[in-house]
């Protein structure tokens, strides 16, 4: 990970120094626009700071900085009066708080998965009752929509289990993408045995 400083000012070496040394990350200094473009073109970087003397003005200037920054977080902090230790302060405080969002945003994902994958069990599971309800199901057919069914309702019952854990995200996020495809191959990849490929099945 490394951070980079947009500022003029002098002593930023001398403060990169210290920053990343506090940090241990590398940190990289542009004294200005052209030189932090370069940068940003270069490589990316895990947070951006510009000086918010440069930034008032040249906002122009501050604005690219801001539009080539890509994923960086972005920091804006007056040099003149802020020391390294409050530069360090600021920019650990905003690690900290990309990590907790980023750990939510896992989580929301990780339940929206999982809620769609429930909707999708569920109406497969019905769906192949009322197929095995009808009379004029064929043995062969009738067998196959057994162990659809079966399947179908082991997964719903691993789905609504109390227990989670890396495993489950794993191994029940690609029948989910594998559904979207257009094509419908849930069903197929994961509960009919006459298909060429058979996954292993979903086991903690």
């Amino acid at each position: 990970m490394s951070i980079l400083i947009v500022t003029g000012i002098e002593g930023a070496h001398n403060c990169a120094t210290v920053v990343g040394g506090q940090l241990g990350m590398e940190v990289e200094v542009a004294e200005g626009r052209k030189a932090a473009l370069s940068a940003l073109r270069r490589r990316e970087f895990t947070a951006v700071v510009v000086d918010e003397t440069m930034a008032e003005c040249d906002p122009a200037a501050a604005e690219a900085v801001w539009e080539h920054a890509g994923l960086a977080i972005p920091l804006q902090i007056n040099f003149a009066l802020a020391g390294s230790a409050r530069l360090v302060r600021e920019i650990r405080a905003a690690l900290h708080r990309r990590e907790r969002e980023q750990a939510l945003a896992r989580r929301a994902a990780t339940a929206a998965i999982e809620t769609e994958l429930k909707t999708t069990v569920a109406g497969l599971l019905l769906h192949s009752q009322l197929a095995l309800s009808g009379g004029d199901v064929p043995a062969v057919l009738a067998d196959k929509l057994r162990v659809v069914a079966d399947l179908a309702g082991s997964l719903r019952q691993q789905l609504s289990a109390s227990a989670t854990g890396p495993w489950r995200y794993r191994t029940l996020t690609r029948p989910l993408i594998a559904s979207r495809s257009g094509r419908l191959p849930f069903v197929p990849m994961l509960f009919f045995p006459c298909c060429r490929s058979h996954p292993a099945p979903l086991m903690p």
